[in-house]
């Protein structure tokens, strides 16, 4: 019998520079928050949320986030 097909998450990959000079690549943000009038700002709030999980499951403070800017394809 054949399956139903699964939603696709499409994911919008950004560059973030940290306070300290310090940079991650390819960070996944979820295409369906972006867009509209805000545009890529969601993508801080989500992007900081992430960070939060790791700084908790690191035991480390999180970082502060000085640039966002879209991964280059």
């Amino acid at each position: 019998m054949a399956r139903k097909p699964t939603a696709r998450t499409e994911f919008v990959m950004f560059d973030v520079v940290y306070e300290d000079g310090s940079q991650r690549s390819n960070r996944k943000v979820d295409a369906s928050l972006l867009g509209g009038l805000d545009g890529d700002e969601p993508a801080r709030t989500a992007i900081m949320e992430q960070d939060i999980a790791i700084s908790e499951k690191s035991g480390m403070p999180p970082l502060a986030i000085k640039t966002i800017r879209r991964s280059a394809k």
